[in-house]
């Protein structure tokens, strides 16, 4: 296996892991649990975003162009009216 295709499984990876603490996060009613989860949950979207900084600059990733201040404005707007 490519470096590419091991850094993009991992991503992947982690996307499915940190959707999955945003739910056990919201039905957990121990204090000290929900902490250790969120702290968990923090450090692996940290891990993602350094991973993804790394395949951006190498190559692997490229992330689509800025939303322009008008295109913002406009989903903003779209946004308040729902």
């Amino acid at each position: 296996m490519q470096e590419k295709q091991i850094v993009n499984d991992v991503l992947n990876q982690l996307k499915g892991s940190l959707g999955n603490y945003a739910r056990v996060i919201a039905e957990t009613s121990n204090p000290q649990l929900r902490q250790t989860l969120q702290q968990i949950r923090n450090s692996d979207e940290q891990f993602q975003f350094d991973l993804a900084n790394v395949a951006t600059q190498k190559g692997y990733y490229k992330p689509a162009q800025p939303a322009t201040p008008q295109e913002i404005q406009q989903v903003k707007n779209e946004l308040s009216q729902a």
